[in-house]
């Protein structure tokens, strides 16, 4: 196939031992679409798969899934709209796939709420990986964030809504967050009162091998401060320790 790098078009890895998981395959080609629920149904897993958004879309109507793989290029809407409408409705992992790799469309895929990113021709091991690394996140909940049993969160007159994401200032204002700046106010939320380093930031935002992260999380950060209103020379509510990283400077209260 070729969206496969060569040497794993023919491999075959043991089977997984992890609990099976549901997992959405979205592309136009045909051949992928195969190759993948085989290789992926091998491993241990559930698959679904479909052509465009409007199978995804019937399928989402009444299946729960707890990964999709998304191809950014597809007839009608592209992965990119169809994983900023996914983000409105759910946390479900989204892994995307392109046939372009640039940097630049990397950063949109993940602004727009991606949690990981694969460039095609790529190998069903690192896919492997990637969906294990997203699924292991998605599991590991921070602490002190119950998402089960609450239904919003309260810091410095500010609401963040758990399900729909949106977030209103203390003037009732309602401010959008991308995707990036929605996972590290909740990471900020889930450690209130505790400084967190950037490589700390890192881990829990994403895998190590995002680099686009890696060299702008200080960025990340200053973009939500100015989401928050937060005055970059003076904040007060995401406050910098010099030498240690960054701190949430606020009570965080649970809404069931």
């Amino acid at each position: 196939n070729r969206w496969l790098a060569a040497p794993d078009r023919a491999r075959i890895l043991p089977r997984m031992s992890e609990p099976k998981t549901k997992i959405l395959v979205v592309d136009d080609d045909l051949r992928l679409r195969d190759l993948l629920n085989r290789y992926l149904g091998e491993q241990g897993f559930a698959v679904r798969t479909v052509a465009d958004a409007h199978g995804m879309d019937k399928l989402l109507a009444h299946e729960r899934f707890d990964l999709l793989v998304l191809d950014l290029m597809l007839p009608g809407e592209d992965g990119l709209t169809l994983c900023r409408k996914l983000r409105t409705e759910s946390d479900t992992p989204v892994i995307m796939l392109t046939a372009r790799g640039e940097e630049t469309d990397r950063i949109v895929g993940l602004e727009m709420g991606a949690d990981d990113y694969l460039a095609k021709p790529f190998s069903p091991r690192e896919l492997l990986a990637r969906i294990k690394s997203c699924l292991r996140r998605a599991r590991s909940l921070p602490e002190n964030l119950q998402p089960d049993t609450a239904r919003a969160l309260g810091f410095a007159g500010w609401r963040l809504d758990l399900a729909t994401r949106n977030l209103r200032s203390p003037e009732g204002v309602m401010v959008a967050l991308s995707g990036t700046e929605y996972k590290l106010l909740r990471i900020f939320l889930a450690h209130p009162n505790r400084v967190l380093n950037r490589d700390q930031l890192i881990d829990l935002m994403l895998s190590r091998d995002a680099s686009p992260f890696d060299r702008s999380i200080d960025v990340q950060v200053s973009r939500l401060r100015n989401r928050l209103g937060d005055n970059p020379k003076e904040p007060a509510i995401i406050k910098t320790v010099r030498g240690q990283g960054y701190v949430l400077s606020a009570a965080v209260d649970a809404e069931a």
